[in-house]
């Protein structure tokens, strides 16, 4: 029993230790407050927030004012004046400070936004910091600005008249309102509502697409997206020019000489080029399927529209043997299949006094002019035997027969006949 006696003061003083409020100098500290004046607070991703925490001149119980995100089961320590991380982006306003407890985080990303409270805490008799006092929290909200506008367009090139889609991206954006305008040399197309899709870090993504029919003259147009955003001054824009993808194919046209040209002179062809883009093309010239050599090549001359345009030449010697030759221009635009424009050289000889023609047009010329021939000669026997024919008919109808004459006839009655007969004739 005496020893029992004994042990009861010490086992109710441990108790009491246990049981007590967090210490004597807490409960001197029992006039502390942590004042936060911004109950909410919006800063623009990259930027420095700055969170405000004061106390109003009280002294504390020791221990220290450390600044949390979040309360509960799910709260961050965001700095604690015991264990500073020298490459930690929050820092303290005023070091050292009994009063100030404000901090600093720069480089502000959207998975910091949340709700921070600047906490103090007091030893307790375990050894183990208890919590004494907590402001009452700022609300942080983090806008992020869009990423400048990426236009792009189709990787292969489209003619003249082809309906082509062109796409905009932005991300990184925060909030997820956003605004996208589309223009075609200044002037504004009409265009369907933008995607927006939430993506990393609680930022939002944006995608807006328009189809372009394009135009020959549109080797110096210009497309452009323009974006607005809440954290923007001004909209963002993002530009593509269209000559990336216009191909308009060349207008040929194959140029000689007046034919048929003497034998033996020479003869000048020249293939034109007109109107195309863009510039890369090579042309050649072939004489009955082998190659010419000798050939002169301009440079392309740009066109006040942006399109281009290009002359070919090439000489041929005029012999006998050339005539009905095929003089061929083959032209390769821009990596595509080669397209061929052709003309025939004919030849005349003077001594003959025309030009000369192959066996075998010669030979279709000498049965051309044989058959016109027959049909004019049956054509003229015709129009005889039809007209005479007419003329007989015509004068058949105009005969008509005489009467007999009586066997005796009075006087009186011959006379009256031949009176008779005279009027008939």
């Amino acid at each position: 029993m005496v020893l029992v006696a004994q042990e009861l003061p010490l086992m109710c003083l441990m108790l009491l230790l246990l049981c007590r409020e967090p210490g004597v100098s807490a409960q001197a500290g029992q006039g502390f407050t942590l004042q936060q004046p911004q109950p909410k607070v919006t800063v623009t991703a990259g930027e420095t927030l700055t969170l405000n925490c004061t106390t109003p001149g009280v002294a504390g119980p020791p221990g220290p004012v450390m600044w949390l995100k979040g309360w509960g089961s799910g709260n961050k320590t965001v700095y604690n004046p015991n264990n500073v991380d020298p490459s930690s982006r929050v820092t303290v306003a005023a070091p050292g400070s009994d009063t100030d407890y404000t901090i600093r985080i720069s480089n502000v990303q959207p998975e910091d936004m949340g709700t921070y409270y600047c906490v103090k805490f007091v030893k307790a008799a375990t050894g183990v910091d208890e919590l004494f006092k907590r402001g009452s929290g700022t609300e942080v909200s983090v806008q992020a600005k869009p990423s400048p506008p990426l236009v792009s367009g189709p990787e292969q090139r489209a003619r003249p008249e082809e309906s082509v889609p062109f796409t905009c991206t932005t991300g990184g954006f925060l909030p997820d309102k956003i605004e996208v305008k589309w223009f075609k040399n200044n002037n504004p197309m009409g265009v369907q509502p933008p995607q927006v899709t939430e993506w990393k870090m609680k930022t939002y993504n944006m995608s807006s697409t328009v189809r372009v029919t394009l135009q020959k003259d549109d080797a110096r147009s210009q497309l452009t997206c323009e974006v607005a955003h809440s954290t923007l001054p001004a909209p963002l824009r993002g530009s593509f020019q269209l000559s990336r993808v216009l191909r308009v194919p060349p207008s040929v046209e194959v140029r000689a000489e007046p034919s048929p040209v003497e034998v033996n002179k020479t003869v000048a062809f020249t293939c034109l080029l007109k109107e195309f883009y863009p510039a890369q093309v090579s042309v050649s010239w072939l004489e009955n399927g082998i190659e010419i050599k000798g050939q002169s090549l301009s440079r392309p001359l740009e066109l006040p529209q942006g399109l281009f345009e290009l002359r070919s030449r090439v000489e041929v010697q005029a012999t006998e043997e050339k005539n009905g030759s095929t003089i061929t221009c083959t032209v390769v635009h821009d990596a595509q299949a080669p397209a061929n424009y052709s003309t025939v050289l004919w030849i005349s000889d003077p001594a003959q006094g025309g030009f000369q023609m192959d066996k075998g047009a010669n030979f279709l010329s000498s049965l051309l002019l044989l058959w016109m021939g027959v049909l004019l000669e049956k054509g003229i026997l015709g129009g005889l035997l039809f007209f005479l024919f007419k003329r007989m008919k015509r004068k058949a109808s105009q005969m008509l027969p005489y009467p007999a004459p009586p066997q005796s006839p009075a006087p009186a009655a011959r006379s009256q006949g031949l009176a008779t007969a005279s009027s008939d004739l």
